[in-house]
């Protein structure tokens, strides 16, 4: 079966626009409590064979429709998502909900508390549908490392939907939900999204607060929305970002309007392309693509002019030093005596922990422990943690000065299509591979939009990956939306 024919079984149109929406529910046309259980509906009949809803918040999700309904009734100003289904990956905390991060060790914890961007889209009138699937504490390229089984993708179900945020792609994709929040921390929403065929959005980091999110490497982790449309991508990250008290990493800069931000023309613009990303292992599809993409740029008005980013080759091996050893301090927290899972072999206090710890934790949250682990060790930290830390900083200079030169730079997202369930869990440096276009950015800091730019011969989308200079998203937004608005 092709895969316009697999897709066929789990697409359908396109999840409607913000706008449209709120056009309904303001002319009565539709009630929001309507459009939630028609969601559920949704969710009961795909979700089996796709895999992406963890947990389902039905009663909190129908009392906010609720709501919203009675303020469309007597005529009130609707807040900004007003009865908008939303998806949370289910590393954001939701209260009362349970919340895996795709783990057997969190395995019935339930938080007392909601994630700050949770709380937010909340506040502005957003239908909370449920938690959604995810690799093992957001470590992973392709979703298949979640304790609760692999994501498939609505586009061909044989594949990966990308990861660690594959069900939040693809549950937009299947129109499981108009929207979700990811999270992002070598590429977990800008590759999942390029396999999936939406928008996904890496903030600057500290734009959006990390509050209530499960922690995987903290100087990288960022919280970010999905959407079907560049638009509505830019006005959920306006809802979300902002500074927190609750989050001393958050920035204190002023939130700019996205949205409008994003209905700018992208005319005038200077678009960097870096010859690096554009070298040996990208798939000739994905290239041609993109060069479709640049060339849409070009008639936008834009001037595309190269641009130099040498170190980039380092990214990949600086990234799973950094990220490992955070990882590693972080995870050490989960030890069987809190919350979560606690081995029921033990008897002794180090048996408990150990055991815990081995029952609890996939395989490959436990291979980056023991790397991260080790290179913070004694004798190994200045030659491999100090080391890559010295060469994450030469990556982001070298960012701020091709920003100097040009207002974004563009690149393949992936350097594949989604590729085939199971064929590379076998081997992690080949799986660690696929983040080589996203770790970088994730490293400066910088922010981004990933943006469908085209298909492979095979039907299987292909995403634009669009980086802007810190706190600068209106204008990854911009060239987002000329991109999105080429049809490519």
């Amino acid at each position: 079966m092709s895969s316009e024919a697999k897709a066929a079984e789990n697409y359908v149109e396109k999840p409607k626009t913000l706008a449209e929406l709120r056009a309904e529910f303001v002319s009565g046309q539709t009630k929001a409590v309507d459009l939630a259980a028609s969601y559920y509906d949704r969710i009961a009949s795909v979700n089996p064979r796709l895999n992406v809803y963890l947990s389902l918040t039905k009663e909190r999700a129908l009392e906010q429709a609720a709501r919203v309904d009675a303020l469309a009734a007597k005529g009130d100003p609707l807040p900004l998502l007003a009865g908008v289904p939303v998806g949370i990956k289910d590393v954001l905390v939701m209260k009362g909900a349970p919340a895996t991060a795709g783990s057997k060790i969190l395995e019935g914890y339930r938080p007392p508390y909601d994630a700050t961007a949770v709380a937010k889209l909340e506040a502005a009138g957003a239908v909370l549908l449920g938690k959604i699937n995810c690799d093992e504490f957001a470590m992973g390229s392709s979703n298949e490392n979640s304790a609760y089984g692999p994501v498939r993708n609505p586009v061909d179900t044989e594949r990966v939907p990308g990861g660690s945020s594959g069900g939040s792609a693809a549950a937009v994709a299947a129109n499981m939900a108009v929207a979700t929040l990811g999270s992002d921390t070598g590429g977990s929403i800008r590759q999942p999204a390029s396999f999936c065929g939406v928008v996904g959005v890496l903030p600057t980091y500290g734009r959006v607060s990390r509050y209530g999110l499960i922690a995987f490497a903290s100087s990288l982790d960022r919280v970010g929305p999905f959407a079907a449309h560049v638009r509505d991508a830019a006005t959920l990250l306006g809802v979300i970002a902002g500074n927190d008290p609750k989050d001393a990493t958050s920035s204190p800069a002023p939130v700019p309007d996205f949205a409008a931000e994003s209905d700018k023309p992208a005319e005038g613009l200077r678009i960097g392309v870096p010859a690096e990303y554009f070298a040996e292992g990208l798939d000739p599809e994905v290239r041609a693509a993109i060069e479709k993409g640049i060339a849409a740029l070009k008639a936008a008005g834009c001037t595309v002019k190269p641009v130099s980013l040498p170190n980039t080759k380092y990214a990949v091996p600086v990234y799973y030093l950094i990220a490992t050893a955070e990882a590693s301090a972080n995870l050490a927290r989960f030890d069987g005596v809190r919350y979560g899972y606690r081995s029921p072999a033990s008897e002794t206090l180090s048996d408990m922990y150990s055991h815990s710890r081995d029952e609890g934790f996939g395989a490959e949250v436990k291979r980056r422990i023991l790397l991260g682990t080790y290179a913070l060790s004694a004798g190994y930290y200045d030659a491999y943690y100090l080391k890559a830390q010295q060469v994450r900083r030469l990556l982001a200079e070298e960012y701020l000065r091709a920003f100097a030169e040009v207002d974004a730079i563009v690149t393949p997202t992936a350097p594949t299509a989604a590729f085939k369930l199971g064929e590379k869990t076998g081997d992690p440096l080949a799986m660690y591979l696929a983040d080589i276009y996203t770790v970088t950015a994730s490293l400066a800091g910088i922010c981004g939009v990933t943006v469908p730019c085209g298909k492979t011969a095979a039907g299987l989308p292909v995403g634009m990956q669009v980086l802007a200079a810190h706190l600068n998203e209106g204008t990854a937004f911009r060239v987002a939306r000329a991109v999105e608005a080429a049809g490519i």
